[in-house]
């Protein structure tokens, strides 16, 4: 607009920018430039051919100016949107990241128990350096971890709870389901998430 307007619309455009970034860094610019444009068509109007020069000079030095400096700030005035898809896709591929750490863990957890426990695998509730991608060892987590699996609510988990406690461990999440009477409907997201090492 600076470029389009002589510079003139220069002061009115780092006012939108300060106003609508809440920047004074653009208020200040644009106090500036208004006190140039004032100057400018104060000396354009005196008459006086030595102002006029120099209010012409001056004008002509804006212009530029004015012009350039509204490109170098028009990033921070409009920033460039990280396109929708753009995001979701990362959420996507972060999601089948953590789907692989889960299978890494569980192949530990297959092949070595013993290193399994000393990974902590899990157990999200203690200080741990491996990173299983979110599974929930159902036989040694405590309830307040096991609540907050998918589907779960605390009155299941504290039924869980309660089973493995009287009953000993569980070997997998459809006979934990079938002893903890679960809901059917929680059985898909379970299986993703729980883990049961001995």
């Amino acid at each position: 607009m600076p470029f389009l307007t002589l510079g003139f619309a220069t002061p009115v455009t780092f006012l939108y920018a300060a106003v609508k970034r809440g920047s004074w860094n653009h208020g200040a610019a644009a106090a500036g430039y208004g006190v140039g444009l004032v100057t400018v068509l104060a000396a354009l109007s005196s008459g006086n051919i030595l102002l006029i020069a120099l209010g012409t000079i001056l004008l002509l030095t804006l212009w530029p100016a004015g012009t350039a400096h509204a490109f170098a700030v028009r990033r921070q005035v409009y920033p460039r949107e990280v396109p929708r898809s753009h995001n979701n896709e990362n959420a996507v591929e972060y999601a089948k990241y953590r789907r692989n750490l889960r299978a890494d863990a569980r192949a530990i957890a297959a092949d070595d128990p013993a290193l399994a426990h000393e990974l902590r695998i899990g157990r999200p509730d203690v200080p741990r350096a491996y990173d299983d991608g979110g599974l929930v060892d159902a036989n040694h987590a405590p309830v307040e971890i096991i609540a907050a699996l998918p589907g779960m609510t605390e009155e299941l988990a504290e039924r869980v709870v309660a089973h493995r406690d009287e009953h000993g461990t569980f070997v997998s999440v459809e006979e934990m389901a079938v002893d903890c009477d679960l809901p059917p409907a929680i059985m898909p997201q379970l299986s993703e998430y729980t883990i049961f090492l001995p």
